[in-house]
This record gives C-alpha cells, sequence and structure tokens, in this order.
C-alpha cells in the first residue's frame, strides 16, 4: 500500500508559495524596469526641450535687436554748390552732387570743436556710408530742397547701432575697441539733444544684401528663395505624382519596378551635396545654364525633392480603400478614369502634404545651392528666375562669415525669418491635410 503521508499538502502549497514569489520578485522587476524607461523618455524629452529652447532663445536675442536701427538728427543744408553747381536742375546733374559733403557739413557743424584731421573723420563715420544715397533720393524725390535746409534723421554706422544696443564693451581700454573716447562724448552729446534715437528698421525686409550691415536686408533673398521654390514646385510636384500614379497604379510588378522603386527610396537617403555637384556639371558645365540663377537652384532642388514627393504620394495611393477602386470599375469606368476621378483627389491631402515638407526641405536647403554659384554677393533684387540670386540659407551663410559684429545680429534676424517662413509652410501643410482629408 502507498503510504498517505507521502501526498501530505504541506510540499505542494510549500512549491506554489515559492513560484508565487518568483512570479512577483519578476513582476516588480520589470514594473522596475518599465519605470526606469519612462524616466529615461522623460528626461530625453525635458534635455531635447531644453536644447531647443536655448537654441531658439540664443537665436531671438541675439536677432531682435536687428529689427531696429539708429538714426542721428541732423541739420542739413542743401547747398546748391554742392548739388548742382551749374545749375542745371535735371535729374543727372541731381544725381551726380556730392551729397557726402552734405553730410560732413552738417556733422561739422554740429560738432564745430573737432578740429584735428583724425578726429574729423572718425565724427564723419558716425553716419552710414549709405548716408548720402538718402540724401541723393530726398533730393530727386523732391528737387526743391535744393538751397534750403531741412531736419533729416540719416541712419547710424554699425558701430554707433552696436554702441547704442549695449553690444560694445566701453569699460574696456580704449585701444581694445573700436569706438574712441571722442566717439562716445559725440554720441552722448546726441543722446542728450534728444538727436539720436532707434526706429524699426524697414530696410531690413526691403533691401537687398550690402557690405554695410547697417543697410543689408534680406528682402533680395526672399525673392531668390520665392524664385527658387516656384521652380521647384513646377517640377517636382507633377512629374512626382505622375511617377507615384504609375508605380502605384499601371506599373506591373516585376525586376525593373523593383529596382526603380529601390533607387526612389535611395535617392531620398542621398546628402544633398551630391545634387549639387550634378547640378555643377550638368546644368552649368555641360547645358551653360545662367550661374546663380533661380532657375538652376530650383532644377537641383527639383531633383532633390522629387523622391520625397513620390514617396509620400505612393503612400497617399496605398492608403485609399481598394473599394474605391472597385466601385469605380464596376460601374464601367476604366482603369484611367477611375485613377483621375476618384482614387487621385482622395489621395490629393496627403499627395498635398508630402509635397510641402519636401518643399519645406528644399527651401532650408544651402549646400546644393553653394556649389551651383548662389554664394555670389549679390545687391539687386532678382527679376526673374533667370537673374543672379541667392537664398535666405546662403544669406545666413554669408552674414555669418562677415567679420564685423553687427552681422552676427543680421544673421540670428535672417535665420528667424527662415524659420517664420519653415513654421508657416510646415502649419500649412497640418490644416491642409486636417480640411482635406476624408475618413472612410
Amino acid at each position: 500500500m502507498t503510504d498517505p503521508a507521502a501526498f501530505s499538502p504541506a510540499p505542494a502549497l510549500g512549491g506554489s508559495s515559492r513560484t508565487a514569489l518568483r512570479i512577483g520578485a519578476g513582476l516588480a522587476r520589470r514594473r522596475a524596469a518599465e519605470k526606469r524607461f519612462r524616466a529615461y523618455g522623460l528626461t530625453a524629452i525635458v534635455l531635447a526641450l531644453s536644447f531647443l529652447v536655448l537654441l531658439l532663445g540664443t537665436i531671438f536675442s541675439n536677432g531682435y535687436t536687428a529689427f531696429s536701427q539708429t538714426h542721428l538728427r541732423l541739420d542739413i543744408e542743401f547747398a546748391q554748390d554742392a548739388i548742382d553747381p551749374e545749375g542745371k536742375g535735371d535729374a543727372n546733374a541731381l544725381a551726380d552732387g556730392d551729397y557726402q559733403a552734405l553730410a560732413k557739413a552738417a556733422l561739422r557743424k554740429a560738432f564745430p570743436e573737432v578740429k584735428n584731421r583724425r578726429a574729423k573723420r572718425r565724427l564723419y563715420k558716425l553716419v552710414s556710408g549709405d548716408a548720402a544715397y538718402e540724401l541723393q533720393r530726398m533730393v530727386l524725390a523732391d528737387p526743391s530742397l535744393v538751397g534750403q535746409t531741412r531736419t533729416v534723421w540719416l541712419t547710424a554706422s554699425d558701430d554707433i547701432d552696436m554702441l547704442r544696443k549695449g553690444n560694445v564693451a566701453v569699460g574696456l581700454p580704449e585701444s581694445q575697441r573700436r569706438i574712441k573716447d571722442d566717439e562716445l562724448a559725440w554720441v552722448a552729446a546726441l543722446d542728450k539733444q534728444g538727436a539720436i534715437e532707434r526706429r524699426f528698421d524697414t530696410r531690413f525686409f526691403t533691401g537687398g544684401d550690402s557690405r554695410d550691415p547697417e543697410i543689408a536686408g534680406v528682402w533680395g533673398a526672399v525673392v531668390g528663395s520665392f524664385f527658387t521654390l516656384a521652380v521647384t514646385l513646377i517640377l517636382a510636384f507633377p512629374l512626382g505624382v505622375m511617377a507615384a500614379v504609375y508605380l502605384e497604379e499601371f506599373a506591373p510588378s516585376n525586376r525593373w519596378t523593383n529596382l526603380v522603386e529601390v533607387n526612389i527610396n535611395n535617392l531620398a537617403a542621398v546628402p544633398s551635396i551630391v545634387f549639387g555637384l550634378l547640378g555643377l556639371a550638368v546644368f552649368l558645365n555641360f547645358l551653360h545654364l545662367p550661374r546663380s540663377a533661380p532657375i538652376v537652384g530650383g532644377i537641383v532642388l527639383a531633383l532633390m525633392t522629387m523622391p520625397t514627393v513620390i514617396i509620400a504620394a505612393r503612400a497617399s495611393l496605398q492608403a485609399v480603400p481598394p473599394s474605391i477602386r472597385e466601385a469605380a470599375l464596376g460601374i464601367g469606368a476604366s482603369r484611367l478614369q477611375t485613377v483621375t476621378d476618384h482614387v487621385l483627389p482622395l489621395a490629393m491631402p496627403g499627395v498635398l502634404t508630402g509635397t510641402i515638407i519636401g518643399m519645406a526641405r528644399a527651401l532650408g536647403e544651402s549646400a546644393p545651392l553653394l556649389m551651383i554659384g548662389m554664394v555670389a554677393f549679390i545687391v539687386d533684387i532678382p527679376k526673374s528666375p533667370f537673374d543672379p540670386a541667392t537664398v535666405l540659407p546662403v544669406q545666413v551663410y554669408l552674414w555669418a562669415d562677415s567679420p564685423e559684429r553687427a552681422f552676427l545680429e543680421r544673421t540670428s534676424a535672417a535665420i528667424i525669418v527662415l524659420l517664420a517662413f519653415l513654421i508657416v509652410m510646415n502649419l500649412s501643410a497640418i490644416i491642409l491635410r486636417k480640411k482635406l482629408e476624408k475618413r472612410w
């Protein structure tokens, strides 16, 4: 007979208790690991947001001052001897006047105690080198100013502007700063008279590039970016959508289409500088298209953007339910009619979203445009895609490479403008998708 003591429940209960303890310990470890993982993720998010806030804060703190510019008030005597000594009165004679002499005479009148030649040269540098052109534009707009004396606000030089914005360490010895003690005294005297103030700088948004930071603007780069992106959109959007429609709806599944799809995916990951080398070799050296022109930059960026448009368009086409195609074919529509009248309109929100995101990426590119010569110093505002131009990212690069302290704030201000464009484009993509997308 079997011993009943062998079936005692105590060992079984003990084994069950040990299993429960092991399971509980394992659950505790998994919960602890999950908490650590959440803590790591939260820490990563906080660090990323902190760096983003630090980056944006640095850009805005350095750049917001560029939206204002220091001006000096001077009593300008529009002497006919300096402007039109022969008394012709026509536009050509007025344009050839010595307007720089008018500004110098006004400064000497404001500070008659300055007699030394070297001190006079420093005195003349209180105003911008563009002061003569400001006076010239005033006279050309109103020739009756000749022979009169008017109080005029002229743009201050970049050094005086930096001084008024607190970017000059006046506590340093005179030999270690660009602004000398007598210049500080002259600025203090103008400040006491209320003849120096900061005003909103409209020229930053309406002017082109310049060697003088106080008159440099972003409008030329904005127009160049507009022409470049227009060419990019005209080329990349229709070609990318047509390629996506063919590959997704009409192309047979074979090794050739698979090879094309692989190459499209690879092109989306190719460094942008490679497209710049392609543009330099083909469009400039072989086809002899105009250098530094938005037409060439737009073609290069279109080649770079097209894989992104194709991939986004194919994903949007795949998201359209097969029942839409089956219903259209069932009522007698051809495959082309099914795609053009039913599938493509339903996929268009995603297609447009992908296109806008690709265009936003193109807007921020500078490497391929540097290779095709859009790094040139361009003063004039381009009037067509065939005129020499630059774009906002390249303008940022050019200003960042300049030694003047005033170009630092111009660089940050241009980055703010570029970020504003990118934010608007991405918000447009989100709003467009929310407005047009349909649910099935």
